[in-house]
């Protein structure tokens, strides 16, 4: 994986050890106590899911057998086949973020850490300073909705896809592809669509602001 990217996952991991109402400052932070507590709660957050995931696999296979067994199941069937479907996809998600998970504390190990570290810090910082302005630029193109409304971790994938392409100079193919990678380890499929949403309106808007 490229140092960019691993350095934008790690600010990631960061921010969402950071309060969203309380002012800090990323010189407060102290990287290894942050990034350790980080993938506490990362993985924390997979057992959690794993575990909901099982109860709906749970419930999907048996409301699928009890529709075999019912007079009326066979029109019943297809809607709980559905759901087992849904299930399984869920339950994927989770298992593909967990191998995600374990995996990046070696990828940190195995690339230059300090590059790393000073590129996270570098977008940890933008982020912390200008997240009033970062948020309220992102609520203009919402349509409907609050940036507030969404998932932490989808909220913080857009603050830092914005940080590439106003403080980093990032090309927006390469910084909407990023945003959406992030949320494919860490958000869901409605994340994912949000996401790229939003990123797109920012640019088309930004685009004719230029214009």
């Amino acid at each position: 994986m490229a140092t960019r990217s691993l350095a934008r996952e790690l600010a990631l991991l960061v921010l969402g050890q950071v309060s969203d109402q309380k002012p800090t400052a990323a010189a407060d932070l102290a990287m290894d106590s942050v990034l350790e507590q980080a993938l506490e709660s990362l993985m924390q957050h997979w057992r959690e899911s794993l575990d909901s995931s099982a109860d709906e696999l749970e419930q999907a296979q048996q409301t699928l057998l009890d529709s075999e067994l019912q007079v009326d199941g066979p029109a019943a069937m297809p809607k709980s086949r559905e759901h087992l479907r849904s299930c399984l996809s869920m339950a994927e998600q989770v298992l593909n973020g967990l191998s995600a998970s374990l995996e990046l504390p070696r990828l940190l190990m195995l690339g230059d850490q300090e590059q790393i570290r000073r590129g996270a810090m570098e977008r940890v910082s933008c982020v912390l300073d200008k997240r009033d302005r970062i948020d309220s630029e992102l609520d203009s193109v919402m349509e409907g909705w609050r940036l507030s409304r969404l998932p932490r971790l989808d909220r913080d994938i857009l603050r830092l896809a914005i940080v590439d392409l106003r403080d980093l100079a990032t090309p927006a193919p390469v910084a909407f592809s990023e945003a959406v990678e992030l949320a494919n380890r860490y958000s869901d499929e409605q994340g994912r669509r949000m996401i790229n949403g939003v990123l797109r309106r920012f640019h088309d808007a930004a685009s004719r602001a230029v214009g």
